[in-house]
């Protein structure tokens, strides 16, 4: 790996829950993830702000009063805070994605 490019084949999978694994490059207060989601997620609300591109699959993020499908190809761009509270939910086997986000 060098500075100016991640080679996300170097970075072990992390798995915090059943269903969601990614990989992680932490720096200067920011991470680049690459993540994975399957339906066996369990459904959590997620206060944290994410900006990122999905690479394949497609999944639905619900809000308070709103519900969006993400499809490939799609951006994501979901500000931090209690008020862009939201839930994800795989409606493909896998949904692969990348985000950048403050930590």
């Amino acid at each position: 790996m060098t500075p100016h490019r991640v080679d996300f084949n170097e970075i072990l999978w992390e798995s915090p829950m059943k269903g969601l694994r990614f990989k992680a490059l932490r720096q200067s207060g920011r991470q680049l993830r690459l993540v994975e989601y399957t339906p066996e997620m369990e459904p959590h609300w997620c206060e944290k702000g994410h900006i990122g591109y999905v690479l394949t699959g497609q999944f639905e993020i619900r809000f308070p009063g709103d519900v969006q499908i993400f499809k490939e190809g799609d951006g994501v761009f979901i500000p931090a805070g209690p008020e862009h509270k939201h839930m994800g939910r795989a409606l493909t086997d896998v949904v692969r994605a990348v985000f950048v986000e403050d930590v």
